[in-house]
């Protein structure tokens, strides 16, 4: 029988990923996703499938950053350019030009 409760393949993936990241923390992991949620807004999950979406919309679309931030939930594209800026070290317009064939 099956429990509701047993995480599915993604799940438990992205559950381990935090269980590591909170032991290098050297936190709980519950402590981890309270803190996160408390400084970001959201929880790990959610976060990571954020910027997941927005390097899928840089990569594979003509959109403009202020859409991609409408799109995933930012109130602006300035939040948007420094997030992107922190977490992957170049503007989304940089991340893009990467990708574009000449």
């Amino acid at each position: 029988m099956s429990s509701s409760r047993t995480p599915g393949p993604r799940r438990g993936v992205r559950g381990a990923l935090l269980a590591r990241l909170a032991a290098h923390l050297s936190v709980s992991p519950r402590t981890l996703a309270r803190r996160f949620a408390d400084r970001l807004g959201t929880s790990p999950g959610a976060w990571l499938l954020s910027q997941r979406v927005v390097r899928a919309l840089l990569e594979e679309t003509d959109l403009p950053v202020e859409t991609i931030a409408t799109r995933v939930g930012l109130t602006s594209a300035v939040n948007l350019r420094r997030r992107f800026r922190d977490q992957v070290g170049t503007t989304p317009g940089g991340y893009w030009r990467a990708f574009r064939v000449p």
